[in-house]
Protein backbone atom coordinates (compact mmCIF):
# COMPACT_ATOMS: atom_id res chain seq x y z
CA UNK A 1 0.00 0.00 0.00
CA UNK A 2 1.37 3.41 -0.92
CA UNK A 3 1.48 4.84 2.44
CA UNK A 4 0.43 9.26 1.27
CA UNK A 5 0.03 11.30 3.56
CA UNK A 6 -3.68 12.24 4.74
CA UNK A 7 -3.52 15.75 2.93
CA UNK A 8 -2.20 14.51 -0.14
CA UNK A 9 -4.97 11.16 -0.66
CA UNK A 10 -7.47 14.09 -0.02
CA UNK A 11 -6.42 15.55 -3.67
CA UNK A 12 -6.30 11.80 -5.09
CA UNK A 13 -9.53 10.89 -3.43
CA UNK A 14 -11.35 13.88 -5.67
CA UNK A 15 -10.08 12.13 -8.45
CA UNK A 16 -11.30 8.67 -7.82
CA UNK A 17 -14.30 10.17 -6.30
CA UNK A 18 -15.27 12.12 -10.04
CA UNK A 19 -15.54 8.95 -11.72
CA UNK A 20 -18.34 8.12 -9.78
CA UNK A 21 -21.07 6.32 -12.55
CA UNK A 22 -17.77 5.75 -14.56
CA UNK A 23 -17.97 1.84 -15.72
CA UNK A 24 -14.74 -0.06 -17.07
CA UNK A 25 -15.94 -2.66 -18.95
CA UNK A 26 -13.12 -4.79 -19.71
CA UNK A 27 -9.42 -4.70 -18.80
CA UNK A 28 -8.48 -2.75 -21.56
CA UNK A 29 -10.19 0.27 -20.05
CA UNK A 30 -8.41 -0.53 -16.67
CA UNK A 31 -5.46 -0.33 -18.64
CA UNK A 32 -6.12 2.68 -20.59
CA UNK A 33 -6.42 4.34 -17.53
CA UNK A 34 -3.32 2.76 -15.80
CA UNK A 35 -1.46 3.98 -19.26
CA UNK A 36 -2.87 7.96 -19.09
CA UNK A 37 -1.74 8.15 -15.14
CA UNK A 38 1.14 6.55 -15.90
CA UNK A 39 1.96 9.13 -19.16
CA UNK A 40 0.73 12.07 -16.90
CA UNK A 41 3.33 11.13 -14.43
CA UNK A 42 6.53 10.81 -16.91
CA UNK A 43 5.47 14.17 -18.67
CA UNK A 44 6.16 15.29 -15.05
CA UNK A 45 9.24 14.18 -14.74
CA UNK A 46 12.50 14.19 -16.44
CA UNK A 47 13.04 11.16 -18.86
CA UNK A 48 15.57 8.97 -17.23
CA UNK A 49 16.41 5.35 -16.38
CA UNK A 50 15.43 6.70 -12.88
CA UNK A 51 11.69 8.13 -13.96
CA UNK A 52 10.77 4.88 -15.96
CA UNK A 53 12.36 2.51 -13.37
CA UNK A 54 10.01 4.64 -10.60
CA UNK A 55 6.98 3.60 -12.58
CA UNK A 56 7.21 0.33 -13.38
CA UNK A 57 8.16 -0.15 -9.41
CA UNK A 58 5.11 1.79 -8.36
CA UNK A 59 3.17 -0.61 -10.75
CA UNK A 60 4.57 -3.53 -10.02
CA UNK A 61 4.28 -2.23 -6.29
CA UNK A 62 0.54 -1.95 -6.77
CA UNK A 63 0.41 -5.60 -8.23
CA UNK A 64 2.10 -6.84 -5.23
CA UNK A 65 -0.57 -5.38 -2.73
CA UNK A 66 -3.36 -6.28 -4.88
CA UNK A 67 -2.25 -9.62 -4.57
CA UNK A 68 -1.44 -9.82 -0.65
CA UNK A 69 -4.85 -7.79 0.09
CA UNK A 70 -7.19 -9.86 -2.14
CA UNK A 71 -5.94 -12.79 -4.61
CA UNK A 72 -4.45 -14.26 -1.66
CA UNK A 73 -7.49 -14.37 0.52
CA UNK A 74 -9.98 -15.19 -2.30
CA UNK A 75 -7.51 -18.15 -2.71
CA UNK A 76 -7.43 -19.11 1.15
CA UNK A 77 -10.76 -19.09 0.92
CA UNK A 78 -11.35 -21.23 -2.25
CA UNK A 79 -9.01 -23.76 -0.50
CA UNK A 80 -11.29 -23.94 2.68
CA UNK A 81 -14.45 -24.61 0.30
CA UNK A 82 -12.76 -26.91 -1.88
CA UNK A 83 -9.88 -28.42 -0.53
CA UNK A 84 -6.32 -28.12 -1.24
CA UNK A 85 -4.70 -29.74 -4.31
Amino acid sequence: MPYVSKEKRTKFEHFVASMEGVTMDGPGDLNYLLTMLTHRFLNQKPESYETYNDVIGALESAKLELYRRHVASFSNEKIRENGDV
